[in-house]
């Protein structure tokens, strides 16, 4: 039995909430007091993960033009660099546990996904 659960299906009903979350959850929270970029990171992530996802070949893309591999590929670097971004950009309090959670989260389902060559055979 394996432990790859995540489904293109369920990624893609995942896709818009972060997005939005990353967008606006920095404002909420007020990250960025010491270092603005800690703010800024999360919104330009989160529109870049907007767009990503209108363009994604699944089921809620609008244009369907970008493989869905790539978009698995973008959210992996996307994890490491926000499990990263404490180290590299100087993040501390707040702002670091913010990207350390994300990036962790990102990480997670990243890794669980069912790689869809076993969802044909399942």
């Amino acid at each position: 039995m394996s432990l790859r659960f995540v489904t293109k299906s369920i990624h893609a009903y995942l896709d818009y909430p972060v997005a939005f979350a990353l967008i606006g959850l920095p404002f909420i929270l007020g990250l960025g007091a010491a270092n603005p970029l800690a703010l800024w990171l999360s919104v330009g992530t989160g529109t870049a993960a907007l767009i990503l996802t209108l363009l994604t070949d699944h089921q809620f893309g609008v244009l369907r033009v970008l493989p869905y591999s790539l978009h698995l590929a973008v959210d992996g670097a996307v994890g490491a660099l926000f499990l990263l971004a404490p180290f590299l950009f100087g993040f501390t309090g707040l702002d670091a546990a913010y990207y350390f959670a994300n990036g962790l989260a990102v990480a997670i389902v990243v890794s669980l996904h069912k790689p869809e060559t076993e969802m044909a055979t399942a």
